[in-house]
């Protein structure tokens, strides 16, 4: 169809994962390291007399990514999903070095996280405040790490349903599963920069996904022309909502 294919143009420099994805580690099962299920998170794992000791420190003075595992799993309850960060309001403690990339890849110290149950660890007690700013949350401390794009990365979605009743539920790298609807909006974004379109699903909080542009593809094969506000748009439809993705106009004109 001319139409997706212009879509899928217009995508083009629009992230990509990379050749070992997180989408091919998270469902490769002979893979231990990536293929976890959320009991098996270190809540579980006895912890060393050294992890003990880092554990009486802050997160600020956690010296390797295993102490702020330690630190942060009594915070997180690791293996019950998102800690109850929005309720917190601890000190502001200081930048962590921990970054999160473009591609999702978290880094601590300068090296990639390798390990899946952490990274969701960590994912658990993030929170994004109104000043725009990431950190990591427990009850007494409050932390800035930096986030280069979004900190989740949607990389799969499914499609139930159609018209009105359609819903699109996405997966993220790091095993939140939302509906985009009514608490979980859809939003589309043009960088003027490369002339690409991306794609953000609201998480959790202020915490987005950037959808992955192979899921991006598949999202706009249920796109359609609707009229909103009384301009006729390319749209999708999910949860009983509508959410714009390009003018109608500026579509057939990429597609011609």
């Amino acid at each position: 169809m001319a139409q997706n294919a212009a879509i899928r143009l217009h995508l083009a420099p629009v992230f990509e994962l990379k050749s070992q994805t997180w989408a091919d580690k998270a469902d490769n099962r002979d893979n231990s390291d990536y293929f976890v299920t959320m009991a098996e998170r270190s809540e579980h794992r006895e912890q060393t007399p050294g992890e003990r000791s880092l554990g009486e420190q802050s997160l600020t003075g956690a010296t390797e990514a295993r102490g702020l595992e330690a630190l942060i799993s009594r915070a997180a309850r690791a293996g019950k999903g998102p800690a109850p960060v929005e309720r917190w309001n601890p000190d502001f403690c200081g930048d962590l070095d921990m970054e999160i990339k473009a591609d999702g890849t978290w880094f601590y110290l300068g090296t990639p996280i390798g390990r899946m149950p952490l990274v969701q660890l960590f994912s658990s007690v993030l929170r994004k405040d109104a000043d725009g700013k990431t950190y990591l949350v427990t009850p007494v401390e409050r932390v800035g790490i930096r986030v280069v794009d979004a900190p989740f990365i949607a990389v799969e979605m499914n499609v139930s349903g159609s018209g009105d009743e359609q819903v699109v539920t996405f997966r993220t790298n790091v095993g939140d599963v939302v509906a985009a609807g009514p608490g979980h909006p859809l939003r589309f974004v043009d960088e003027d920069e490369t002339g690409g379109l991306k794609p953000y699903v609201l998480v959790r909080g202020r915490l987005e996904a950037l959808v992955a542009r192979p899921v991006m593809y598949e999202l706009v094969e249920h796109g359609e022309e609707i009229d909103i506000d009384g301009r006729a748009m390319f749209a999708v439809r999910s949860g009983g909502e509508v959410y714009p993705i390009m003018p109608a106009e500026k579509l057939k004109r990429l597609s011609a």
